[in-house]
C-alpha cells in the first residue's frame, strides 16, 4: 500500500511541477517581448540621435559613410539584449518537469511483489 502512495505522490508531484514550468516559461516569454521591446525603442533613439548629429555636422569628418555607422551603432546597441535573449532562450529548454515513469518502477519491484 506504501508504494501505492509513493506512485501516486509522485504523479501530483509531477503535475505541480508541470504547472511551475509553464508558469516560468510564461515568465521568461512575458520577459523577452519586455526585452524585445525596450531594444527596439534604444535602437530607434540611438538611431535617431546619430542621424540628428551627422545630420547637424555633416559626414565629411567622420569619414564614414552614415550606413555604415547607423549599422555599428544598432549592433552595439543590440548585443547585450542578444545575451539576453540567449540566455533567456536556455531557461526556456531547462524549464520543464521530468515525468514520472511509473511501469518502470512497478518493473523493478516485480520480483518482491510476485516473491
Amino acid at each position: 500500500m506504501g508504494q501505492l502512495v509513493s506512485d501516486i505522490t509522485s504523479v501530483l508531484d509531477y503535475k505541480d511541477a508541470k504547472k511551475s514550468a509553464k508558469t516560468t516559461r510564461q515568465e521568461i516569454l512575458a520577459q523577452m517581448a519586455a526585452d524585445e521591446a525596450t531594444k527596439t525603442n534604444l535602437v530607434k533613439k540611438t538611431l535617431a540621435a546619430q542621424r540628428a548629429k551627422y545630420g547637424a555636422s555633416g559626414m565629411s569628418a567622420a569619414g564614414m559613410t552614415e550606413g555604415a555607422v547607423l549599422k555599428r551603432l544598432k549592433s552595439e546597441t543590440e548585443q547585450p539584449y542578444d545575451e539576453k535573449r540567449k540566455n533567456n532562450l536556455a531557461k526556456l529548454k531547462s524549464a520543464r518537469a521530468t515525468k514520472p515513469n511509473l511501469l518502470k518502477n512497478w518493473l523493478s519491484r516485480f520480483d518482491s511483489i510476485v516473491g
